[in-house]
């Protein structure tokens, strides 16, 4: 029964990293190679594709930072990967669903790991009037580990304008949900909301099973 379990679970994580990659990346060079750099496709008032690129810099610091936030996520997937391995070979002490959220968290980190260490290499330069093309390795708009993140989804919600009479931001206008993310931002999202919301008390137990409660033999 526990080698059953091991399999089943291992098998669902390996299958939810490889689906989230692929759409992840299908979309991703969709984008890329048929857009414009700012270009926006009009789906509903609430809903755009708006193909942006996230340098993923930090403070300015246009190089060392980018290839320190780059380092930095290529380590964090090496930790969570063998933190993931480690608990489904324990499969039968976890449950399912904490590995489930830890594989969309995982997939989602490795698909924008993709666009910097690979993108700047295999791609030519977006811009507002070209379309990036595919090029030979070491042509790129950049080198390895210096490419920038793909994004495209873009939600706002609500888009108004505050009313003239509130202090400070009268007039301004106002965009609830702003951010424009991509399919990896999601599935991180959704695997860090569900594990809050569904195993923020196990959390700390790192996601175990709990064993139904012994009946001790006590006196009539």
């Amino acid at each position: 029964m526990k080698k059953l379990k091991f399999l089943t679970q291992g098998r669902l994580a390996v299958a939810i990293v490889v689906m989230v990659l692929a759409i992840d990346q299908l979309i991703k060079i969709a984008v890329k190679t048929n857009m414009f750099l700012y270009e926006r496709i009009h789906i509903a008032d609430w809903f755009y594709i708006y193909f942006t690129e996230n340098n993923g810099m930090a403070f300015g610091m246009e190089i060392f930072a980018k290839l320190f936030l780059t380092l930095f996520r290529i380590v964090a997937v090496i930790l969570i990967s063998g933190y993931l391995y480690r608990i489904v070979h324990q499969s039968h002490r976890y449950q399912t669903g904490y590995i489930v959220c830890l594989s969309f968290i995982l997939a989602g980190a490795i698909g924008n790991i993709i666009d910097c260490v690979f993108y700047g290499e295999v791609f030519s330069a977006s811009l507002p009037d070209q379309v990036a093309q595919w090029v030979p390795v070491g042509e790129g708009y950049s080198s390895w580990l210096h490419g920038k993140v793909v994004d495209m989804f873009y939600f706002p919600i609500i888009d108004t304008y505050w009313p003239d009479w509130m202090p400070m931001v009268g007039g301004d206008r106002f965009i609830f949900f702003s951010p424009i993310f991509n399919f990896a931002d999601a599935a991180i999202s959704c695997g860090i909301v569900a594990l809050l919301l569904f195993y923020s008390s196990s959390l700390s137990g790192e996601g175990r099973e709990k064993n139904p409660p012994q009946e001790k033999g006590g006196r009539s």
